[in-house]
């Protein structure tokens, strides 16, 4: 079950030591796929690729600026001049930033959509060629709880609203493509165990923690491993839907 060999898997942003798309990339290449590790930060994308590596694992490194269309192109060119195709894509890259919405500008707002929402766009329209012509693809990408429930933990209303819109660009585009073998899911993670948790005083998290009925934020590796069955052969037959993972702090 869910293995990935002779599979070529993109994972965006997934270069934070302790964020979601590294642990992706990680899972991913255990379970056999060689993973292209994309991300603007250089020292955490050789650091990711390194880590697949110790493994035994797979992976090649591009520094990628997801909204910048050129830089997006380069990416897919390479990834098909190395291997020959594009499998899966993971669409994770993302910003946030708790602002209220008096005290936000409009380069605030364009900054948020321009990672959020425009990378999702872009990354996802320039990998559509190679998985047509295959016939077969996997696009899974990140929203989160503050995108259904009106704010999250962290994030303020562009965050919010940049998350919902990769929901409603997922359910379209997985309509698009469904006939050419490709699904496109995704993911709404609540309270994540990263470097943001981490900087929390004890007070704030404490309260935090008491809105979740597990009782605790979630692990990075568990949000791979749901990342990693909808980007499977084996999730072939769901299409258009968004998981939540949140320990139970948000429920539809």
């Amino acid at each position: 079950m869910f293995r990935y060999e002779n599979r070529v898997a993109i994972v965006t942003g997934s270069g934070s030591k302790r964020g979601i798309g590294r642990s992706t990339a990680i899972t991913l290449a255990e379970l056999g796929a060689t993973v292209v590790v994309a991300d603007l930060n250089e020292d955490g994308v050789r650091d990711t690729v390194a880590a697949i590596e110790s493994g035994n694992g797979k992976a090649m490194g591009i520094f990628l600026d997801v909204t910048d269309k050129e830089s997006v192109q380069k990416m897919v060119d390479k990834v098909l001049k190395t291997y020959g195709r594009i499998d899966v894509l993971v669409n994770n890259a993302g910003i946030s930033q708790r602002l209220a919405v008096e005290d936000m500008e409009v380069e605030d707002m364009k900054r948020i959509l321009d990672v959020n929402i425009m990378g999702v766009f872009l990354c996802s329209k320039a990998v559509l060629v190679p998985m047509k012509k295959q016939r077969y693809g996997r696009i899974v990408n990140l929203s989160s709880v503050a995108g259904k429930r009106g704010g999250g933990f962290f994030g303020g209303a562009h965050y919010s609203a940049s998350k919902a819109a990769v929901l409603g660009f997922s359910k379209n585009l997985a309509r698009e493509v469904a006939e050419d073998g490709i699904t496109v899911n995704c993911v709404a993670p609540g309270l994540v165990n990263t470097d943001i948790w981490e900087s929390l005083p004890k007070d704030v998290a404490d309260a935090i923690v008491a809105t979740i009925p597990m009782g605790r934020p979630g692990e990075t590796e568990e949000i791979a491993s749901t990342i990693a069955f909808l980007a499977s052969t084996e999730a072939s037959y769901i299409t258009g839907e968004d998981i939540d993972i949140n320990g139970g702090s948000h429920m539809d």
